[in-house]
Formats: C-alpha cells, sequence, structure tokens
C-alpha cells in the first residue's frame, strides 16, 4: 500500500503541530495563509490516513522507578515480520523495531524490576517459535530523551523484503 502524499500545506500543519499540538486551527490558519475549515479537513484527512494522532506523553517520572529498558533479538531471518508482530503484542512492550545487524529485531519497555524484564525477554520473548537469541541492556540515567524522535517527514521508499 502506498504511503499517502503529502503536499507542502500538509507538511507545514505538521511542523507545526510536531512543536505544539495544543496550538488553535485558527493560528495555524492564520499562520499558514488558509482557512479554519481547510485546517481542520486537514487534521481530520492526517488522523484517518493513520498519519498523525495526539496523545498525551508521560516522562519517565511517571512510573516510581521505571527504566527503559531494550531487549535485541535475534530471530529467523524469514520469520522477522511475524515474530515482531508476536513480540509487539506482548503486554508490557512499547516498540518493536525491525533493525539490521547481529540483531533483526529490537523491543522497547519500561520497567520497575529487573524481574520484569527477565520474565519478558527469557519467558515470553525467547519462548516465540523462530526467536534463537535475546540480549537485554537498560538504561542507567537518561540524558537526553525526545518523545517527538518519530515524528512524520516525507515519505521514503522502503523496501518491504527484510
Amino acid at each position: 500500500m502506498a504511503a499517502p502524499a503529502l503536499d507542502a500545506l500538509d507538511q507545514q500543519l505538521i511542523e507545526m503541530l510536531s512543536q505544539d499540538a495544543r496550538v488553535s486551527n485558527r493560528k495555524i490558519a492564520a499562520e499558514l495563509g488558509v482557512t479554519e475549515g481547510t485546517v481542520r479537513g486537514r487534521i481530520k484527512r492526517l488522523q484517518q490516513d493513520g498519519l498523525i494522532a495526539f496523545t498525551a506523553i508521560t516522562g519517565f517520572e511517571m512510573g516510581k522507578r521505571a527504566r527503559l529498558a531494550f531487549i535485541n533479538i535475534q530471530a529467523d531471518v524469514h520469520r522477522v515480520r511475524e515474530v515482531a508482530q508476536v513480540v509487539a503484542d506482548i503486554p508490557g512492550i512499547n516498540a518493536v523495531l525491525i533493525t539490521m545487524g547481529e540483531f533483526n529485531l529490537a523491543a522497547l519497555c519500561l520497567i520497575d524490576e529487573l524481574d520484569a524484564l527477565v520474565e519478558l525477554a527469557s519467558d515470553k520473548i525467547l519462548a516465540i517459535d523462530g526467536v534463537h537469541h535475546v540480549e537485554t541492556s537498560i538504561a542507567v540515567k537518561t540524558v537526553k530523551y525526545n518523545s517527538r524522535m518519530a515524528k512524520i517527514t516525507k515519505p521514503e521508499v522502503i523496501d518491504d523484503d527484510v
């Protein structure tokens, strides 16, 4: 399925919203030189196409002792997408990425205790058919974390044969 085309107005709108998602449609319209109805329609279309979403992003401080943990996964090359979906469906996993290198999947999660990481990595992920090896690491200090690191940019052609 081809990614929806984003024109210059869509890109400008997304950039403004990525800076402040609470900015009013009226202010966006005035800055972009379009009507408020155009802004409202564009935002609705971008949401319906799954290109933007509005949510409250919590900080690490929300968890008592929450630590960001990484689970690197070596999965059978021919089953990477299948394994990725199974991992993504595990409660407690916040992100799953298909990667290149020694490991072909990476999972991110927030943990309060080491036992939770052991349960996720060893008891759940390593038990999935097609998973050969897992390695974990825990962030002990967060120097910088940008919760907007996955903002929408111009679509690129990506080879689906990963």
